[in-house]
This record gives C-alpha cells, sequence and structure tokens, in this order.
C-alpha cells in the first residue's frame, strides 16, 4: 500500500477546503456514520436527514460495502469514504449542512473525513469526534456549552466542546464551508440530551443496526 500516494492525495485536497461562514441558516441537516459487520467484511453508511431547526426526521439513506481498505490512523476517508458516498447517493434531498463522525481539519494533515468528505460533495461538513486526533487543547470547563480552542501552533483548527454537563466533550472541527464557530453552534444546538448531536447519534445507531442484520425500522 503506498501510504506516500494517499498523503499527496490529502495534501492536494486540503488546498480546496474552504472555511467560510456557512451563511444562511440550514433547513436540512444530516447525520453521517459507519458500522462494520466484521464477521462479512463489510462497511454500513448511513446518512440520516432532518428538518432544521425542528428537526424532524426525513429520510435515511444507507450502503452496504465490502471493507477494502484496513484501518490506518489518519487515513480512515480511504476505508470509509466509498460507502459513504453510495449511502449519500440514496438520499432524494441533498442536505444543507452533514455532521459527521470523525475529524475535520483537525487532522495531521488538514484533511480528515468530515473534510475529504465535504470536498467531494462540496457540502458544508463539520467534524464531530468522541476523542482527539491532532492539535494541542486544554479541557473546557464542566457545564454544557463551555468549549475550549484546537490549536495548530497558533492557529484555531477546532474546539474541545461540553454537549452535556458533566460529560466527557466532542472534539469539534470545520470540515469545508463552514466556520470553528460555525461548528460549534451547530453541533451544541443539534445536541438535545445526549453526549452526541441528534443526526450522528441516528445514524450511528442505524448503521450498528444494519450491521448486526437489522432493518431500517428507526
Amino acid at each position: 500500500m503506498d501510504l506516500a500516494s494517499l498523503r499527496e492525495i490529502q495534501e492536494n485536497l486540503r488546498g480546496k477546503v474552504l472555511i467560510q461562514p456557512l451563511g444562511s441558516e440550514p433547513k436540512v441537516v444530516a447525520g453521517c456514520d459507519s458500522s462494520y459487520s466484521r464477521k462479512m467484511g463489510l462497511v454500513v453508511a448511513v446518512f440520516v436527514t432532518f428538518s432544521y431547526p425542528e428537526l424532524e426526521l426525513l429520510e435515511v439513506g444507507s450502503a452496504l460495502r465490502k471493507v477494502e481498505f484496513p484501518y490506518i490512523p489518519t487515513y480512515l476517508s480511504f476505508r470509509e469514504l466509498p460507502a459513504l458516498l453510495k449511502a449519500y447517493e440514496n438520499l432524494r434531498v441533498e442536505p444543507d449542512l452533514i455532521l459527521v463522525d470523525g475529524q475535520g481539519i483537525a487532522h495531521p494533515r488538514g484533511l480528515g473525513l468530515a473534510s475529504h468528505l465535504g470536498v467531494l460533495l462540496d457540502r458544508p461538513t463539520i467534524g464531530v469526534a468522541k476523542s482527539p486526533l491532532f492539535g494541542e487543547f486544554e479541557m473546557p470547563g464542566p457545564l454544557r456549552g463551555e468549549s475550549s480552542p484546537i490549536l495548530d501552533g497558533g492557529r484555531v483548527i477546532g474546539a474541545v466542546l461540553r454537549t452535556r454537563t458533566n460529560v466527557k466533550p466532542l472534539f469539534v472541527s470545520p470540515g469545508h464551508r463552514v466556520t470553528v464557530e460555525d461548528s460549534i453552534k451547530y453541533v451544541l444546538e443539534l445536541s438535545r440530551g445526549y453526549r452526541l448531536p441528534e443526526p450522528i447519534r441516528y445514524a450511528d445507531r442505524i448503521s450498528r443496526k444494519l450491521a448486526k442484520g437489522g432493518d431500517l425500522n428507526v
């Protein structure tokens, strides 16, 4: 496996990432996540869309593919993107904002899964991760809504965001066509009673169910 070529792809695509204000408020938001059936060697990718701000479930797009790329830290997009792109094709309405279970620009080469997906789809994306990958930070205070910056040198590339009081924070960073401020705002607004924002929480739940051989009843 030629990791040098994959690094070159990441570095080239990094130049296409746009960090800019989202602008108009989204009407349709999505979350995406992937789960694995290790017994079958398959990955299940799911997109779930909701109306915003009402958060009414609109539709689910899913795809099943054979796992063809090993798990290698900082190269997750090459493992998960093929199934995610196929699942996205199964949506009837394109979302205005996508929350991705993964990193955005808080990545050693500035192109985590959320950024890679955002550039390929040319849609606004936010990376929402449960653990840090890259950058320096201090933990925020214990209350919901408290945050601290993730830094790459002197540049702010994301935030450690507390979405529930006294619960582990999330590591949030812009993927494409949003800012750090947008990322904090929408992840917090979409986290309603749980640590994870609702679109990702639903996508995670459904992808796990499908990976175990279940159906799409949500």
